[in-house]
């Protein structure tokens, strides 16, 4: 991931990303994008770029000019044991909305359920979760399914093997188990 996406990115790749998002979610009348930084903004803005919509970022840490006027929730992160207060200024994103949440990771779900959290407190409405790549040994998609909410996964990783990755079974890059 460090080569790609989290550390580094492969902007050929990222524009890819972007264009099977679009793809995948053409038929919904997006009109912002919406994601979580660092790692998700790359492919986030790459599908804003093929919607031709504005993308927006929650914030992770408070800033002089983000002060007032936000939307906010709050983020357990697993992998560095956390709560993060994300945050989005209030006039970016209102009940005029149709928000595509474009993310790096679903693991436990939690920041998207961060975002979905801002989307309700806008009145906006959700259209989609579109996700780079998802463990499917976690909770996260389960709890996206319960919800009814379309969940489209680029990558499914079934488990770790001895410091392998070890993928699901794809048919078409649709959800499979």
């Amino acid at each position: 991931m460090d080569n790609f996406l989290n550390h580094q990115v492969d902007p050929d790749l990222m524009f890819a990303l972007g264009q099977e998002f679009y793809e995948r979610f053409k038929d919904l009348p997006i009109t912002k994008i919406l994601t979580v930084e660092s790692s998700g903004i790359a492919p986030a803005v790459m599908t804003g770029y093929q919607f031709h919509v504005p993308v927006v970022f929650a914030r992770k840490h408070k800033s002089i000019t983000l002060k007032e006027d936000l939307y906010t929730s709050t983020v357990y992160s697993y992998t560095k044991k956390v709560n993060n207060h994300i945050s989005i200024s209030k006039k970016f994103l209102n009940e005029n909305d149709n928000v595509l949440i474009i993310d790096d990771f679903l693991a436990n779900g939690q920041a998207v359920e961060g975002l979905i959290d801002i989307i309700q407190q806008a009145n906006a409405t959700l259209s989609g979760v579109g996700i780079v790549i998802e463990k499917t040994f976690q909770k996260g998609r389960r709890l996206l399914d319960e919800r009814g909410i379309r969940t489209e996964s680029l990558a499914r990783i079934k488990a770790f093997d001895n410091g392998q990755v070890v993928f699901t079974e794809d048919k078409g890059g649709r959800h499979a188990d």
